[in-house]
């Protein structure tokens, strides 16, 4: 499956409210956030994850990396909206990388959503990824089913665990192939 980044401007669309009513950010997260966290989003579009995952975190931090200013610019605008902003940090991305290696154990969770398929190395990504992640420390990979074959997410849970990582679980999220992958010791 060739990458392919999904546009800027398709970004206030997909932070629509009614996507809630399918795929509920504080239902999906609540498992795996708590008050206190850092937690990394790679990818996080204007944020359709992101409110939820600021308001979960409480006085903890929420990393948005994105490749597009555009993105983090209209993220920021509805986190400055929902009084929201002091807990999210952004970043530009580079085209191969994240640059979080000051991250380095600091992370965790961090929640690939619907964005693995559009980088150019999964390997890569899981690589850069891993070392950010505390003992334990956990990240949610969820792909759409139907736009990702299996045989391809298959591909990105084994870059996973070639960074270290072990998959845990698998949880049901609507019309998403998804694997909890966790950094073990």
């Amino acid at each position: 499956m060739k990458p392919h980044v999904c546009p800027w401007w398709l970004g206030p669309l997909l932070a629509i409210p009614m996507r809630r009513w399918v795929q509920d950010p504080a239902r999906i997260l609540a498992p795996y956030v708590q008050e206190g966290m850092t937690v990394l989003e790679p990818g996080p579009g204007m944020g359709f994850f992101t409110l939820d995952l600021a308001r979960l975190v409480g006085d903890g931090k929420v990393i948005a990396v994105d490749l597009q200013p555009r993105m983090l610019t209209g993220l920021m605008k509805r986190a400055a909206k929902a009084g929201l902003e002091k807990r999210i940090e952004t970043r530009v991305a580079e085209p191969s990388r994240m640059g979080i290696e000051d991250l380095r154990g600091s992370i965790d969770f961090a929640l690939a959503f619907a964005m693995v398929h559009e980088l150019p190395s999964p390997k890569d990504f899981f690589a850069e990824l891993a070392p950010c992640l505390k003992p334990d420390g956990c990240v949610l990979m969820v792909e759409p089913a139907g736009h990702v074959p299996d045989e391809v997410f298959a591909e990105q849970v084994k870059a996973g665990e070639a960074a270290g990582l072990t998959m845990t679980e698998r949880p049901k999220i609507w019309r998403s192939l998804t694997a909890l992958l966790r950094r073990v010791g």
